[in-house]
């Protein structure tokens, strides 16, 4: 498996995120953007083993616990998910926030288990003034 593919997923979920609005009361604006990144990998984003292997629910758990671990997660320590439907799970462990300009970066690695087997991917984002954490690099 290609750890591009993996970065792919990853980056077009942020990618989302920096375009969702907030449908919630009361929600912060990375909230709604997790229900849309399996509609938006879904279109062909992926086009991977990895893509055909996870389903919608598995990549909004993904990418849900992804902006969890940006948003609050502490340095080193994995944010999980896991889908009962599927059987599929996995985990993001954020690194140290650092500053870029003005702006709160974080590295982070996501690992995906599928059928047993993981898939890990490193990437940096970085969260924009409106909340919403976008790729960098």
């Amino acid at each position: 498996m290609c750890v591009r593919s993996l970065v792919a997923v990853v980056v077009a979920g942020l990618t989302v995120a920096a375009c969702a609005g907030n449908s919630l009361p009361g929600a912060g604006p990375t909230a709604s953007a997790g229900t849309l990144v399996g509609e938006a990998t879904a279109g062909g984003a992926i086009g991977n083993r990895l893509g055909v292997s996870m389903d919608a629910e598995d990549k909004q758990r993904a990418y849900a616990a992804q902006i969890q671990a940006l948003e609050s997660g502490s340095a080193g320590a994995p944010v999980a998910w896991r889908n009962p439907a599927s059987g599929r799970y996995g985990s993001v462990v954020p690194g140290p926030a650092y500053d870029q300009g003005a702006t709160k970066c974080r590295q982070y690695t996501h690992t995906i288990y599928i059928d047993g087997q993981p898939q890990a991917a490193r990437g940096s984002a970085c969260r924009s003034l409106d909340g919403t954490w976008t790729p960098v690099g």
